[in-house]
């Protein structure tokens, strides 16, 4: 993403919600910032001195249901990345791959409910698109069929079963649908911050507003947004298989190097490229103008340019936390002392994206290849990153000691 000294961005509309903060993110956080990243391992392999413990995935079911987050209505779990109702999950899906085009009756700012969204189908699917619902997780027909002939295949009772025993052989081991049904669930979980978190970000200001005031509060909004995508992915790598085997230096050297790169992935898969915005987990799109008044000049072109460039990869939500762990776990980041180790570890991941592509979209032998040449890219933005955070020191503006820590900028 096109980020700040921290790594974040930067929303488009100039009158966003103002919600009250008593205090900012970055100011919760207590103590030695790299304690966030790794602490010191017990005799279980687990963290112990995370100061700042958060709330992630879907809240706990107790006494309110969870709610679709296009229309408020009973979620029935994550469908195409946000949490939603049936009726819009199958709504984002028919208008997709119907390339539908649906006119408002009343001035296109419908405000979404569950009357509403059957009076506005417009109005729906751009809060389907708001709120974070991506095309690129929907299936290709090639996907549908693939998944219909594997559940025929093993339902006895079909007449397709017979007809076709091996109409689609498994590609992937035992070991590796294990490996992707724990990536899912930690990126179900853990791997986006929860609602209440961002509702804690500095609201952002009205695009009039020129103040010092307004520009610093343009860049704590990113900051703040940067500290909580970096305490997603950390959560996120702890519960990669093996890393907590690496020692302590090594996940610390690991987590510092490949934050950024995760955080501008995830963003660059909600691209618009029709409106030429970004869209983050907190649902509001963010434009180049937007980050450059916060500051965050040099990011700006590499990032979009990027998220441009992605489009024409498909990499769903299966797909993207496997590669998310591929970029974690890089052997060739500097200062990894078993590099042997981790290489193994990422050989391990590697194949177990190969098999996923070779399994869901046989027919693409060069998806591959093209999603493994983004992570190129994503190192090339990892350093105009660094160049980014030496200008804002330049200039003065405050990092937060978390980020400061994780990216080693000097104090």
């Amino acid at each position: 993403m096109n980020i700040s000294p921290s790594g974040v961005i930067v929303p488009a509309t100039a009158d966003t919600t103002t919600v009250s903060l008593p205090e900012p993110v970055h100011s919760t956080i207590k103590g030695d910032p790299g304690a966030l990243l790794v602490a010191a391992q017990d005799c279980n392999g687990s963290f112990e001195n995370i100061p700042v413990k958060r709330k992630k995935g879907p809240a706990p079911r107790l006494t309110e249901p969870e709610l679709c987050r296009v229309c408020g209505d009973r979620a029935s779990g994550y469908h195409y990345n946000v949490l939603s109702c049936e009726g819009c999950k199958g709504f984002f899906r028919r208008s997709i791959t119907k390339n539908a085009v649906y006119k408002c009756k009343y001035g296109g700012k419908c405000e979404m409910d569950m009357y509403m969204r059957r009076k506005c189908q417009e109005c729906r699917l751009r809060k389907c698109r708001e709120v974070g619902m991506l095309e690129e997780c929907l299936l290709s027909e090639d996907q549908i069929k693939a998944k219909r002939l594997r559940r025929q295949s093993t339902d006895p009772a079909s007449p397709a079963a017979a007809a076709t025993p091996t109409a689609l052989p498994a590609k992937m081991s035992p070991e590796q649908t294990d490996i992707v049904e724990q990536l899912l669930k930690a990126q179900r979980e853990v791997l986006h911050p929860s609602k209440e978190d961002v509702e804690k970000v500095t609201p952002w200001p009205n695009d009039s507003d020129q103040s010092k005031e307004a520009a610093e509060a343009r860049f704590s909004h990113f900051t703040d947004l940067t500290i909580l995508g970096v305490q997603a992915i950390v959560e996120f790598s702890k519960r990669i298989p093996g890393f907590l085997r690496l020692t302590r230096e090594d996940q610390i050297v690991l987590l510092k190097s490949s934050a950024i790169e995760i955080l501008v992935l995830d963003v660059a898969r909600r691209y618009d490229e029709k409106m030429d915005m970004l869209y983050f987990w907190n649902g509001l799109p963010y434009s180049r103008h937007n980050f450059k008044h916060a500051g965050l000049t040099e990011l700006v072109n590499p990032m979009y340019d990027f998220s441009k460039r992605i489009r024409n990869v498909h990499i769903d939500d299966t797909a993207y936390a496997i590669l998310a762990s591929i970029i974690v776990l890089s052997p060739d980041r500097a200062d990894v002392s078993d590099h042997q180790t981790v290489e193994k570890m990422q050989e391990v991941f590697l194949e177990t994206l190969q098999a996923y592509i070779k399994t869901t979209m046989p027919h693409d032998r060069l998806l591959l290849p093209r999603i493994l040449m983004k992570l190129t890219d994503l190192r090339a933005i990892n350093n105009t990153h660094c160049e980014q955070l030496l200008a804002l020191k330049v200039e003065n503006h405050k990092i937060p000691p978390l980020l400061s820590e994780i990216w080693d900028v000097p104090q």
